[in-house]
């Protein structure tokens, strides 16, 4: 079917039926239309132009600002390196921080020991200086003492000056004791000698006693003085009047003591018995022969019989008990005598004591 056109023929139709001047409304409006159209596309191109020259300002910002971005971006990429590298260096340097911060401890710590060492070190040497002082004041008081002391050694040299010379004096009066002692013995035991004519059944002892064999005055179980003895026995009368007659002797003696032995053949009784009467028969004869002359005497002389109690040799053998048969004759001195002596020499006053 073929398309129809019918716009004109309506306008015509209608200008027909009294619409006027459509046609000159038509090209004004045509008119305007064109003058817009062209002013649009005037304003379009001053935009394009304006645009473009926006657009190329806008690209050369762009460049320069893509520009500055890579400087800026390798600016970061050196700052995340540089900031890389100072994470290391922050990294080491906690590290050496640490080990500083725990050398630092130890060294406090050592510090502490050092400052408690160090106060007990004060401590001590205060101790020390106060026990300086002290052993200063003991010296002083030691010198003090030592001067006394030197003092006192001096008293005590004349003390042992004084207690040396009574020494003396006193070894001398007992050496005097001891040789008058002797001597009387030694004169007893002469005395019989020479009456006898045999030294061997006569002797000193060990004790200091004179011992006379048994056979000098008896016979075997006997306690009968035999007459050959008498002549012994009157000796020693003559003897013991002469040394107790003198004054200087008597002071010395205590008593004189006529003892009898006995070997052990028979019984203890017996022999006790036996050992009695024979000290007993000898001193009755000193006692009452020659006039009585030491019955003055008498309280000086005493009797005593030990029977086989005292032997002085062993009774296994016939020697033996012929030694342990005996008759001893003892001078005791009086204790007294030797006490007081004694006594001297401790009655010094020592010094210091």
């Amino acid at each position: 079917m073929k398309r129809q056109y019918r716009g004109r023929s309506d306008a015509m139709v209608r200008s027909q039926e009294g619409e006027q001047g459509f046609w000159p409304s038509y090209a004004d409006m045509m008119s305007a239309v064109a003058l817009i159209l062209f002013f649009l596309m005037l304003l379009s191109y001053i935009q394009n132009m304006i645009t473009g020259n926006d657009l190329k300002n806008t690209q050369a910002v762009l460049d320069t600002t893509m520009q500055e971005l890579l400087g800026t971006r390798e600016e970061l990429e050196s700052t995340r390196t540089t900031l890389s590298d100072t994470r290391l260096e922050l990294t080491d340097t906690q590290e050496r921080l640490v080990l500083t911060l725990s050398k630092v401890e130890e060294a406090e710590e050592e510090l502490n020991k050092i400052t408690i060492d160090l106060s007990d070190a004060r401590l001590t040497l205060t101790q020390q200086q106060e026990t300086l002082e002290q052993q200063q004041k003991e010296l002083a008081a030691q010198d003090a003492l030592l001067s006394d002391q030197k003092a006192l050694i001096g008293q005590q040299e004349d003390y042992l000056k004084a207690a040396t010379e009574e020494l003396l004096a006193m070894r001398s009066q007992m050496q005097t004791i001891a040789v008058l002692r002797l001597s009387i013995l030694e004169q007893i035991r002469d005395s019989v000698v020479r009456v006898m004519g045999d030294a061997s059944k006569v002797s000193i002892g060990e004790n200091g006693s004179i011992v006379l064999s048994e056979g000098v005055f008896f016979d075997v179980g006997s306690s009968n003085i035999k007459p050959e003895a008498q002549p012994t026995l009157n000796q020693l009368i003559d003897v013991f009047s002469a040394f107790l007659a003198e004054e200087e002797n008597v002071k010395y003696v205590d008593s004189i003591v006529i003892s009898g032995h006995t070997d052990s053949t028979g019984s203890e009784e017996d022999n006790r018995v036996l050992s009695t009467d024979r000290a007993n028969a000898v001193l009755g004869y000193l006692l009452e022969q020659q006039g009585g002359k030491l019955n003055r005497y008498a309280s000086y002389f005493c009797a005593a019989g030990y029977g086989e109690t005292r032997p002085v040799q062993s009774n296994d053998t016939d020697a033996g008990r012929a030694a342990n048969r005996r008759i001893e004759i003892s001078i005791i001195l009086k204790d007294d005598t030797v006490l007081d002596i004694v006594q001297s020499y401790l009655d010094l006053e020592v010094p210091g004591a």
